[in-house]
Order: structure tokens, then C-alpha cells, then sequence
């Protein structure tokens, strides 16, 4: 059977990807089918061609809404009628839920989209009884065990509404999955005969880079974000005080960039969502609670401001990176304090619980610290082997490309192993460290520590120099963090027997990465658009967004960014040729496109390369790094005279920056500096002014105070005044 020719018609696709074909085989040779396809791998193809190629409806049940809606759009943008995808859930009226009924009837819907809940409703069951449908798919299939990391009561009862609605093949899909999970799905849907197919869990396109997190982070991320201006990222913190506040810092220095997390209300997350699928910002600051369900495939980066608690996390996180097999850069900052932030709030949690977490963060802390390929810790996390020297992907990661220097630490791992075990495994890391590099303190003394003959064997290196050490070997388990007590250091079988009969250990050391400005790694990618012709693409995207616009769908619903990049290259100017660019198909080129065949037409017919100025794209303000500086010295409270001369900037200058940052919206506290000032019934003088005023013009205000206060003062409150009142 070839799939070829459907695959190229539908979706213009000339080749699959991983394991899709002998997935599709199976489905259209009425087979049960398990998929295990990390994010990103094409999983939604699966069942998409087959429910395309079959007689009748596919049923697909998913938990998302908004992965739903995403869906439907994209499959509605490859056919010329609307009814070949639907969505039947509890968003729909009557009206609504008549017209798909309708298409179901006639034969013309494909897919239909269900929430688990809706499938449940006696008259949606008693009508698809009576329907032909082709197979029921299961996305997000993990929902069904109590193992998985998102467990849904409802999602127990499919198998008794499939078997009342008709006895059809059925196809679970998820992204991840342990073989605990995996069991589970296939025993409670009564499909242990299934046809099993895991594909790899690597993404080659995907670079991982782990940075240390120091007071400049958010200097950092600015650098890195200005590099990669217009592309779409995610940056992913753990509070939603710091979504905040990491949202705001882009803001000032002229980023699109928009926070979500679940203390906005829904309306404003769905607001915020739909602005970053439709183009209207780049950048979403985020919690965890994000992307469920977001399928965009032209993420270009992923920053985790904070590390998070597990590896699966950050695998899924980072994997949102790069869906079209262009660049995706996953960059971390790392602070092993953040990681000691974590184990606090898991204190108050039951020890059984507490022992999973700790052992989670164990992990991630291995992953940050490690000086092997990242790539083939976190495949061996998830028990799959990598070849680091010839695997797909082996040089893109920041180990790989810039290897850490290492040095010889057997003998300190001995000082360090002996000192736990000669304090009677009774310490903290902190007093072990105190202890090696001879630090006195209530404790120690009361222990008599501070007397023993190894007290300050090890004040030769610094205190910092131990902390490492010891967390390297946590890493390789010589030692580990008593549950119990948490936290207090015990030697382990493995460090006892290194204790014995030591051998060489390799410290690591870490990367400094604040040498240079650039302290980034820039990798060259397929779909960056580097051969593609820069303007025209541009205006196409530029097309793009109008036609998206219009339909009231996501840009990338329209056409992808490879197949926008590849029409910079292949100019067509018919929709036959268009059809041939790749990822549009003959579905896609009738349906959209007229006008982009039209637009590239005329601008082959001008050739006019010389395009006028307006057509690129703005950079942001000369003065962003500025008006950070102003935001950070007001908050510490710097007087304004210092913030000035350091800048070189005159009163009035720096006065004209602090009225831009608040006019545009952010905040900026100079109270104490207006303290200094003007006494308190000043301040109240001023303020009533400007709130019964008509205008805040300064020169007014002179005239009506008529040289009670000069104009510095009064501008300062009206700075004052903004921020309290406007902002």
C-alpha cells in the first residue's frame, strides 16, 4: 500500500517522518495501535491521513479545547469544505451541534473532535451508533492511568462508550509514557493486543544549553532574545511573581512579549494565547501552566528562567522547541540555590512523596551539572541509548561544542568522603563544608568539631570549590541526602568502596560565560530562511498574518514557516507550482493560494529589490538597555544625581527617560529621591493640582504655582503622580 500519493495530496509531504507509515498501516489495516511519539514528532498525522483516506468519521478524543480548535483550523485549511473537521463539545449551541450532526450524516466530516465528557452524553452516543465511523483515536492517552503525569477520571470509561457506539479499531497516542503507564492504558481499554510503536525520544534540531544563573539573568535573556528579534519564544518561570516581572523587564526594552499564568483571569489567558499563535507578540513569560495544548510549530526558543522539578518537565518544556524540524534552541539557567528553594517548599509534603521529589531533583541537578552530552543523559533518562560521537544531533549542545575543563580531584574527593564519615555522617553539606575549610561556628563547637585533627584539612581551596564538589558527587552517588532528616550527607556502598580503593575523579569545572557580550552559540538551521530571499519572505509572512486575520485562524494554519521560506526560494507564480513548494499541497494551494501566488508574481514581474525602507523591520530602542538601568538604580533606591552621572546624562535628560518608561506603562518608584525633596504637604499640594487639572502640561503647572516650585520638582511629581494614579 502506498501512502505516498495521499500524503503529498493532502498535506504536500513527499516523505514521512520516523515512525508515521508503519503507524498509518496499522490503523488502515483496522489494527488496535499504541503510539509512544515524543512532542513534536508528528503524532496528529497519525490519524489525520488515515481519517482523510478511510470511509466515514474517525472519532478523536482529546482533553484540550484549545488543542482541539488548533486542530479542526488546520485540517479545515487543507480541504475547500469547512465540514471536514468539526468540534462536538460543550462550547457548541444547538445550532451548532445540528450542522455537524448534518456533515457527519452526509459523509462529508472526517474527523470529529470529542472531550472524554461529551462522549459520554447519551444522544451523542445513540447518534454515532447510527454513523459509520472509521476508528476512534485517542490523543493524550496517559490521561487514562492513575500512573500518568495527568490523570482524567473520565477518560477510565472510554472503553465501554466505544464499545456502545460501534466495534472499531482504536488508536492511544502520548508523549511520554513509562512502562507502568503504558501497561495501564493498554489493560483498561481491553486493547492488549495492540500494535506497539515507541519512537526515539531525540529532537536533533533541538540545541540544549545550561548557563550558570547569576544577578545579570535578566540582562541575559535580554542579549539573548535581541539576537533572535521577531522569533517566537517561551521563557518559563516557577512563581507567577516572577512571570510578572520578567514579562515587564521585556516590555521595557521594546520586546512584544505578554505573561500567563493561572492568577489571570481566563479571559486574559486566552487573550494572551491566541496574541502569541496569531503573531500580535513573540514572546509568552510563562508558568508551567502554559502550552498544554499549544501547537505552534515555529517556537525558535525555549529559556527556563528556573530549572524545574523534574526532567519530564523539562523535556516537555524545552520540547515545544522547533515543531517544524527548524532551530530550537532550549537554553537553562541554573543556581544550585534555586534547586535548594525547591527542597524547602517539599518539607511540609509526606515523606513518601518527598522521596520521589527529592529523587526527581537529583536528577535534574545531574542534568544541569554534568560535563557529558546532554543529549545522552536526558535519552538515558528516559532508558535510551546515544551514540555521542555519530547520534543524530551530537553536537548540539553547549558540552559538545565548548567542553568543560576538568581537573584531577581524586584526593579532595577522599578529603572530602573521609570528613563525612569522621563526623559521623551527622552534617549538612554546609558544615561539611565549614568543617573542611576550618569555619568555626556555634554548631561545629558545640560538636567539638572545631578540635578534631581533620578540622580544616581543606582550606587550601574555597568554600564555593566544595559545594561544587560535593554535588558532583552526589551526581555519581558516593554520597546522599538522608530523607528523614532531609538534607544531612551520608556516604553510600559506592563511596565507601571509593574510600578504599580510590580512584581518578575528573572535576568539572564550569563555564565562565561572562567573558564576552556575545555569550551566545548561534546555530545555522534549515528553516531560519538564510537562502531564502529576506524581503519577499517578509511580505509573504506579512500576507500571511491578513489572511489569517480574516479567517480568524493562527498564521501557521494558512502556510508554515518552511513553506513560506521555500517559496523565497522556488518563486511560484501558479498555484501548480505552488503545490509543489513544499508542505502546501493541492488542498492548500486552491484554498489560499491566489493571492500569495499573486503577490510573488508581482514582485518577480518588478524585481525590484531595492524595497522601500518601511519594509523592514524596526529594531527596538537605542535607549531599552537604558531605561533598564533607570528601572533597576530607582529601585535600589540610588539618588537620581548618581543614576544621571553615571550614564553621563544631564538632570533633565534622565528625568525625559524615567517619563517615557512610565508614560509607557511601567512603573517606577522615586519617592525617596522626591522625599528628599518637598515634606510631605508639598507633595499633597502638587498631587491635588494635577488630579483636578486639565492638563498635566509643566508649563501650566509653573504659572499656576508661580515660583513656589521649580520645573524639576514638578516634573518628578508628575512622575509620582502617573505612576500612582495612571499606571
Amino acid at each position: 500500500m502506498d501512502l505516498h500519493g495521499p500524503l503529498k495530496k493532502f498535506f504536500g509531504f513527499n516523505k514521512f517522518k520516523g515512525l508515521q507509515e508503519e503507524v498509518i498501516k496499522s490503523i488502515v489495516n483496522k489494527n488496535n495501535t499504541f503510539v509512544i511519539m515524543p512532542t513534536g514528532g508528528g503524532k496528529s498525522l497519525c490519524y489525520q491521513l488515515p481519517a482523510l483516506m478511510k470511509e466515514g468519521t474517525a472519532i478523536v478524543v482529546s482533553p484540550l479545547i484549545a488543542l482541539m480548535k488548533n486542530q479542526v483550523d488546520a485540517i479545515r485549511g487543507i480541504s475547500e469544505n469547512n465540514g471536514v473537521a468539526h468540534v462536538l463539545n460543550s462550547s457548541l449551541n444547538k445550532t451548532e451541534v445540528a450542522q455537524v450532526k448534518e456533515d457527519i450524516s452526509n459523509g462529508i466530516t472526517k474527523l470529529l473532535y470529542v472531550a472524554p465528557e461529551s462522549l459520554i452524553k447519551e444522544e451523542y452516543v445513540t447518534f454515532l451508533r447510527t454513523q459509520k465511523i472509521s476508528f476512534v483515536a485517542i490523543d493524550e492517552a496517559h490521561c487514562i492511568s492513575e500512573w500518568g503525569h495527568d490523570f482524567r477520571p473520565e477518560y477510565r470509561n472510554l472503553k465501554h462508550i466505544i464499545r456502545a457506539i460501534d466495534n472499531v479499531p482504536v488508536i492511544c497516542l502520548t508523549a511520554t509514557a513509562t512502562e507502568k503507564v503504558q501497561e495501564d492504558i493498554l489493560k483498561t481499554l481491553g486493547i492488549t493486543d495492540a500494535n506497539r510503536f515507541k519512537a526515539s525520544f531525540n529532537r536533533a534540531n533541538l540545541f540544549y544549553e545550561v548557563r550558570p544563573k547569576t544577578k545579570e539573568v535578566d540582562k541575559d535573556i535580554i542579549r539573548f532574545v535581541k539576537q533572535r528579534e521577531g522569533k517566537s519564544g517561551i521563557i518559563y518561570c516557577l512563581s507567577r511573581k516572577k512571570v510578572e516581572e520578567v514579562a515587564q523587564v521585556l516590555q521595557v526594552n521594546g520586546f512584544k512579549a505578554v505573561p500567563y499564568h493561572a492568577g489571570l483571569d481566563a479571559k486574559t489567558r486566552v487573550k494572551h494565547q491566541d496574541m502569541f499563535l496569531m503573531e500580535d507578540c513573540d514572546i509568552v513569560v510563562a508558568t508551567i501552566a502554559f502550552g498544554m495544548g499549544i501547537d505552534k510549530p515555529d517556537v525558535r526558543f525555549v529559556i527556563h528562567h528556573d530549572i524545574p522539578k523534574s526532567l519530564e518537565s523539562y523535556y516537555q518544556e524545552t520540547g515545544r522547541a522547533g515543531r517544524d524540524d527548524g532551530e530550537g534552541y532550549c537554553l537553562a539557567f541554573y543556581a544550585y540555590k534555586d534547586i535548594e528553594k525547591l527542597e524547602k517548599f517539599m518539607a511540609s509534603k509526606p515523606i513518601a512523596e518527598q522521596e520521589i521529589g527529592h529523587a526527581l531533583l537529583q536528577e535534574v541537578v545531574g542534568y544541569a551539572e554534568t560535563s557529558m552530552n546532554r543529549r545522552k543523559y536526558l535519552l538515558h533518562y528516559f532508558g535510551e541509548d546515544f551514540d555521542e560521537i555519530n547520534g543524530k544531533g551530537a553536537d548540539m549542545d553547549d558540552n559538545s561544542r565548548n567542553p568543560k575543563k576538568k581537573h584531577e580531584a581524586k584526593e579532595n574527593v577522599v578529603k572530602l568522603l573521609q570528613v563525612v564519615k569522621d563526623t559521623l555522617q551527622k552534617y549538612k553539606a554546609k558544615e561539611v563544608v565549614n568543617t573542611l575549610v576550618g569555619k568555626e561556628n556555634a554548631l561545629l563547637t558545640s560538636h567539638k568539631t572545631h578540635l578534631q585533627p581533620f578540622f580544616g584539612i581543606g582550606k587550601d581551596k574555597s568554600a564555593p570549590y566544595w559545594m561544587a564538589l560535593i554535588r558532583q558527587v552526589l551526581v555519581v552517588n558516593f554520597i546522599k541526602k538522608e530523607i528523614e532528616q532531609y538534607g544531612v550527607v551520608k556516604l553510600t556502598d559506592l563511596g565507601r568502596e571509593y574510600l578504599d580503593n580510590p580512584t581518578s575523579f575528573m572535576m568539572t569545572e564550569d563555564h565562565s560565560y561572562y567573558e564576552n557580550d556575545d555569550n551566545s552559540i548561534i546555530i545555522n538551521s534549515k528553516s531560519s530562511g538564510a537562502a531564502a530571499d529576506a524581503k519577499l519572505v517578509k511580505l509573504l509572512k506579512d500576507l500571511r498574518k491578513k489572511v489569517a486575520v480574516k479567517l480568524g485562524v493562527p498564521p501557521f494554519a494558512v502556510f508554515q514557516d518552511p513553506s513560506i521560506d521555500d517559496m523565497a526560494l522556488k518563486y511560484p507564480i501558479t498555484t501548480d507550482e505552488l503545490a509543489k513548494v513544499h508542505g502546501v499541497g493541492e488542498g492548500k494551494a486552491r484554498k489560499f493560494g491566489k493571492d500569495f501566488v499573486k503577490l510573488i508574481s508581482l514582485y518577480v514581474d518588478e524585481n525590484d529589490i531595492l524595497r522601500p525602507d518601511d519594509l523592514i523591520v524596526k529594531s527596538t530602542g537605542v535607549n531599552s538597555g537604558l531605561k533598564l538601568f533607570i528601572i533597576q538604580n530607582t529601585d535600589k533606591k540610588l539618588p537620581l544625581d548618581d543614576i544621571a552621572k553615571s550614564k553621563g546624562l544631564e538632570m533633565s535628560d534622565l528625568i525625559k527617560e524615567m517619563e517615557s518608561i512610565i508614560y509607557s506603562g511601567t512603573k517606577i518608584n522615586i519617592d525617596y529621591a522626591l522625599d528628599d525633596l518637598l515634606d510631605e504637604d508639598q507633595q499633597e499640594d502638587i498631587h491635588e493640582y494635577f488630579m483636578e487639572a486639565e492638563t498635566d502640561n509643566i508649563e501650566t503647572a509653573l504659572e499656576e504655582f508661580d515660583g513656589d516650585y521649580d520645573e524639576e520638582e514638578l516634573r518628578l511629581m508628575r512622575i509620582k503622580f502617573i505612576n500612582e494614579v495612571g499606571n
